[in-house]
């Protein structure tokens, strides 16, 4: 015949709870054991009988103050979840952590690239960081030379069309020059046209010949190398 079922209720005989309570605690605590040796659980457990006699068991990689720390944790952060303002505070604060630690990481680099931080980094390390330089040193000298090339042809294209802007000055004030002549000799006839062609005079101190056509060349040259 099976085992009738036990009702559940405070046992008044004394002799019979203790020795209920002292088989059914050994029965626990074994099952706790079992229970965090099969599942890889941490268990923490807390009995007190009625003489206020304390029976406590712990997981091997959990000793019960830390037990009760971690539930009191636990505990806190299931209440503060259930609360959505105390949740927005919490996320804030994790938000705010997680940018102030990406700044830093972000930070570090550029503070070993200017010497600084270099505690900590091997041999290898120091390597790649000084070949990480001269690849940045290379492109800097790289775009400073472009910009040279290009201000300096931006130079040559504006000398050019004041060198053409200066040939058509020059081209004006020869026309003004023959239409001066003319006008003279109809004025005085040839008898004087040497002395006019004398005195004819050129403003601004321009001067025709053909070296006002030669164009403006400017170039980036190197800088010579110091011993």
């Amino acid at each position: 015949m099976g085992r009738g079922k036990i009702e559940i209720r405070r046992i008044d005989n004394s002799t019979s709870r203790q020795v209920t309570f002292s088989k059914r605690r050994k029965g626990l605590l074994k099952k706790a054991k079992e229970l965090a040796i099969l599942c890889d659980a941490e268990v923490g457990l807390i009995i007190f009988s009625s003489t206020e006699k304390l029976y406590e068991f712990a997981s091997t990689s959990l000793h019960m103050k830390s037990a009760i720390d971690r539930y009191n944790k636990s505990k806190e952060e299931n209440h503060q979840l259930l609360n959505p303002a105390s949740e927005i505070k919490i996320l804030a604060e994790r938000s705010s952590n997680l940018k102030a630690t990406t700044t830093e990481l972000a930070r570090k680099p550029k503070r070993q690239l200017m010497g600084e931080e270099l505690y900590g980094l091997s041999a290898k390390d120091l390597q790649n960081l000084e070949n990480q330089l001269e690849m940045s040193l290379r492109g800097v000298r790289m775009k400073k030379e472009q910009i040279l090339k290009n201000e300096i042809e931006e130079l040559n294209r504006k000398g050019n069309l004041v060198q053409q802007e200066n040939a058509e000055l020059q081209k004006k004030i020869t026309l003004i020059c023959q239409e001066n002549m003319e006008l003279y000799k109809k004025v005085y006839g040839t008898r004087d046209l040497t002395a006019a062609s004398r005195n004819t005079f050129i403003p601004y101190g321009f001067s025709i010949g053909d070296d006002s056509a030669i164009p403006i060349h400017l170039e980036l040259s190197q800088p010579k190398q110091q011993c």
